[in-house]
């Protein structure tokens, strides 16, 4: 079994940007935390703010990876390449955000990955990761959103 996170734009920031909505923690920390919760899992981590590098590593990683956490960021809004690097791939794909989408700006609302993705959590903070790779190894105690 291996995870593989995909972050996307902006999160390389978590931690210094907008506090009052991503919080304070460094991705790189809450990461460190999460590989010691799940030892025994493998977790891979990459993120970039161009579209074109999250779908290569999407290609790369989705016929091959237990699971995959995505966070495309904005990219989520907009990005019908994504969906369609989604869609193309066998790994089961769960879709995080930090924020809760459904109670920003009108234009965050609409995910377009939300359809191709075995599951989306939204609003949960860095703990959405934490669900997410419960989901994904089939742990009975996820939260199911």
């Amino acid at each position: 079994m291996r995870i593989v996170i995909v972050n996307g734009p902006n999160l390389n920031l978590l931690g210094r940007r907008n506090i009052q909505i991503y919080g304070s923690e460094d991705f790189g920390a809450f990461l460190e935390r999460l590989r010691a919760e799940f030892a025994d899992i493998p977790i891979a981590y990459f993120q970039s703010n161009h579209e074109g590098a999250i779908i290569d590593t999407l290609h790369e990683v989705g016929f091959s990876a237990s699971g995959i956490v995505l966070n495309a960021g904005a990219y989520a809004h907009t990005s019908i390449a994504i969906r369609d690097a989604i869609e193309a791939i066998t790994s089961p794909v769960v879709e995080v955000h930090i924020s809760d989408i459904y109670n920003r700006e009108e234009f965050r609302r609409q995910s377009m990955l939300k359809d191709v993705c075995h599951m989306q959590i939204t609003g949960h903070g860095l703990d959405g990761y934490r669900e997410a790779i419960q989901f994904l190894i089939g742990d009975a105690s996820a939260k199911v959103i």
